[in-house]
């Protein structure tokens, strides 16, 4: 059966130690914060930074083509970038 992005983006948080939501949401700030940290992201994470420089640290960090697309990085993670994330966190 093939996941949803609502069951991607919670193993996601899952994998990087925050807690599963039943709504359909986009990542918080917190969470994103939590993926740089995990796929070592050159974001510096203290303060928050904005959630756009979050998604293209998280893009770059594991390769994404056009990570540092501003288009891209303004909108929340499709679902074949969130395949791509859990695989990362999974692959470590």
């Amino acid at each position: 059966m093939t996941r949803t992005v609502d069951d991607l983006r919670n193993e996601i948080r899952q994998a990087v130690g925050r807690y599963e939501r039943r709504e359909s949401t986009a990542f918080t700030k917190e969470a994103l914060a939590a993926i740089c940290e995990a796929v070592h992201a050159d974001v510096e994470t203290d303060p928050i930074p904005p959630k756009s420089r979050m998604r293209s640290g998280i893009r770059r960090s594991i390769g994404m083509p056009d990570a540092d697309d501003p288009d891209r990085a303004d909108r929340p993670f499709r679902k074949d970038e969130l395949e791509s994330i859990a695989a990362a966190l999974d692959g470590e």
